[in-house]
């Protein structure tokens, strides 16, 4: 209760000054998705620039990346993300509630009095099943399944596939590192926790 409170307050503080606004609040917000305000934009451009400064302009080893966010979906097929990044689900058919199943002795079941998940006699847990976490959407005109792609689920993948286009563009020899910063999308089954786990998101990799 106390570690929730306190959670509470960082939140109604972040707001007040500026630094973190819940999205579309106008409208009911958006489930972890977060605005950053007037300083909370300032305070993520220094963190970036340092780490770029101190990742990129003060190493010889390391070359400078932005790799788009859409991908060709082969790209996920191939790293394994399309058959394998998912998360265990369980649906509560009684509260409508999802939980991960691999972390369900850590939730709590928002019936009252709070328990664990399926504690209540009222629960009706479903078998867990799996759910792929990226976010998936449609390049073109018409949504057909040959029109399927993704949303990043992470910038990594962008260094692998221009690995050789890099290597051939600049003076670097093997072996050299490549950095990026940029956004990411999961589509996480229990998000939360504030700007600490969240659906969209930037990575410094």
């Amino acid at each position: 209760m106390a570690d929730t409170t306190l959670m509470e307050k960082l939140v109604s503080l972040c707001k007040r000054r500026g630094f973190v606004f819940q999205s579309s609040e106008v409208y009911g917000g958006l489930g972890s998705v977060w605005d950053y305000g007037p300083l909370g934009v300032e305070l993520k451009k220094n963190v970036k620039d340092r780490w770029w400064r101190a990742m990129v302009h003060e190493r010889d080893d390391i070359e400078g990346l932005d790799a788009a966010i859409l991908m060709h979906p082969k790209v996920w097929e191939a790293s394994g993300h399309v058959a394998g990044f998912t998360d265990p689900l369980v649906d509560c058919k009684t509260c409508k509630a999802r939980f991960r199943a691999d972390k369900i002795q850590d939730a709590q079941c928002p019936q009252k009095p709070s328990k664990k998940p399926g504690e209540h006699t009222t629960c009706e847990l479903t078998e867990p099943r799996l759910f792929n976490l990226m976010f998936k959407t449609f390049m073109g005109p018409v949504e057909e399944q040959a029109a399927v792609i993704y949303l990043r689920p992470e910038t990594a993948q962008g260094i692998y596939v221009n690995y050789q286009n890099v290597l051939n563009s600049s003076r670097q020899k093997v072996p050299f590192g490549i950095a990026q910063i940029g956004k990411a999308f999961r589509n996480e089954i229990t998000p939360g926790n504030f700007i600490f786990r969240t659906r969209e998101f930037e990575q410094m990799e």
